[in-house]
């Protein structure tokens, strides 16, 4: 056969994965093929094909005879809005996207390839799981992944889109990444499926329920985007993806700026309302404060008294972490705090800046927060703040109060610029609760004793309901309008820019996991 004849032939047969018909189902299923996924993914015209004449080398159970190019998955590289990107793409018609050994080696190599050239991985998940025809092979190949994911994690950043199914030992590699979006009603993550659960614990449930978009998004906050169909999934990622450097050693892209008047924003002044305890959205003072339309909230329906996301300010990239008093008076709890300890961790693992927007009235009690560990998962974000060595500025909108004062990035763990709005409360615990404690013996003998709290409450307001001790004592730098906000904000980033902080010698520290 004629060489040129030979090649086109199989490369028409890589276009067909496993066959038109395989194709049509899964486009009735409302899902796009692996090579229609990085069709929209890369850049036009960018993207390499790596291993795309790989087939099996099994001989059990008929494999021998059902050999197709490129073993149900396509692997390369290419180019993201003009930025090198290394990508895995499932296919689902080969094999059920299956993982098998051959399957596994590519994406080792994709994978060695990024961490060799220091550029992002993306996997495209849609894999019915291991192989069983080829046994253990498959789960050495399901570890070989794993392990370079370890290897990988704070030195490239990986994120993960599932885009159909995801059990069993493929979910680990996922989990290991930086960041998992799913599509909705396509795509589940489990370890074991709705037929082992009901075998085993006897319940009902459907594999939407039990590992789907939505499920992930609310309920476990496994995954950090629920995306409405996967073209939605892809622009998403992209847009993620802008925000984040290359690599470790480099800085998060940056846009051009230029200051168009005044960075006052007066609207800052009416968000905050007078009486304390009357919730407000704090999304209102992160969109008046950072350049317009910039902000991307990430896991925004898991864990909703805290707030994490990526945005700019002045063109710049920072990762903005805030508490969220319309949600539990914006309490920290078991979710919100790994939720946060996470993003800090990546933050300061690829150079991005944090910003802290805190009005925190404390952790939240209760016998279910105790007895799952709040006081571990608390801890966890202590420890990432504690650690971060990127430049980080907090803004006290209200109240700071207790140890989660400390834990919101106060000065005390290491925060450079800590600013305080002049409506900020800054005290161990609420008014109430205070005086009730300092002035016990004095409220129990006071004839009227309603009055009596009032007067010691309203002392204690006076005392402690502002930021000036804090002020006083350095704990807070500057006292500020909260239209300056973002003005001050400008300011503290520039200076911070060539921030150099480094933690003492050591293999590592010893997180509370």
């Amino acid at each position: 056969m004629n060489k040129d004849k030979e090649l086109n032939k199989k490369l028409a047969e890589l276009e067909q994965g496993g066959g038109l018909d395989r194709i049509e189902v899964q486009h009735k299923k409302g899902k796009l093929t692996a090579r229609e996924r990085i069709h929209f993914l890369i850049d036009e015209g960018t993207f390499e094909e790596i291993g795309a004449f790989v087939t099996h080398r099994s001989m059990d159970f008929g494999l021998e005879k059902q050999k197709i190019l490129g073993d149900g998955v396509v692997t390369g590289y290419g180019k993201i809005n003009g930025r090198l990107v290394y990508v895995f793409s499932q296919d689902f018609t080969v094999f059920g996207g299956s993982l098998a050994e051959a399957h596994a080696e590519k994406i080792c190599k994709i994978m060695d390839l990024a961490m060799k050239n220091g550029a992002p991985v993306i996997g495209l998940n849609d894999s019915g799981g291991a192989r069983i025809q080829e046994g253990v092979v498959s789960l050495g190949g399901y570890a070989d992944i794993f392990y370079r994911n370890t290897l990988a994690s704070g030195v490239i950043p990986q994120i993960s889109a599932i885009m159909g199914p995801c059990a069993g030992g493929a979910v680990y590699s996922p989990a290991i990444t930086d960041f998992i979006m799913m599509v909705e009603n396509t795509s589940y993550m489990f370890v074991t499926g709705p037929n082992v659960v009901k075998t085993v614990t006897h319940e009902e449930v459907t594999a939407e329920d039990l590992g789907g978009a939505t499920t992930h998004s609310t309920k476990s906050g496994v995954t950090h985007f629920s995306c409405v169909n996967e073209i939605d999934c892809i622009e998403t990622l992209k847009k993620l993806l802008s925000y984040i450097p290359q690599n470790c050693e480099e800085d998060p892209p940056d846009l051009d700026y230029s200051n168009s008047g005044s960075e006052v924003r007066k609207a800052l002044n009416e968000i905050v309302p007078e009486n304390s305890s009357q919730p407000y959205d704090i999304r209102e003072i992160i969109e008046n404060t950072v350049d317009a339309d910039s902000f991307l909230e990430i896991s925004k329906d898991y864990a909703e008294n805290i707030i994490i996301g990526y945005s700019r300010i002045a063109g710049k990239c920072i990762g903005i972490v805030a508490n969220q008093p319309a949600n539990l008076a914006g309490v920290l709890d078991i979710n919100a705090s790994r939720k946060a300890a996470r993003f800090v961790r990546f933050c300061d693992a690829f150079n991005i800046p944090l910003l802290v927007f805190e009005d925190v009235p404390g952790f939240l009690p209760g016998t279910d927060q105790e007895w799952n560990a709040i006081i571990t998962n608390g801890a966890k974000l202590l420890y990432a703040f504690s650690e971060a060595t990127v430049p980080r500025v907090t803004v006290i909108t209200r109240k700071a109060y207790g140890g989660a004062y400390d834990v919101m990035n106060s000065k005390h763990i290491g925060a450079d610029m800590n600013f305080a709005w002049y409506s900020a409360e800054i005290a161990v615990m609420g008014a109430k609760g205070a005086v009730e404690i300092i002035f016990k013996k004095e409220i129990a003998q006071a004839k009227d004793r309603v009055a009596k709290l009032k007067e010691k409450e309203d002392e204690y307001k006076e005392m402690f309901s502002n930021p000036y001790r804090a002020a006083a004592r350095g704990y807070i730098d500057e006292v500020i309008k909260p239209e300056d906000t973002r003005k001050k904000l400008i300011a503290a980033f520039s200076m911070l820019k060539n921030k150099v902080a480094k933690l003492p010698k050591k293999k590592h520290g010893n997180i509370p996991l």
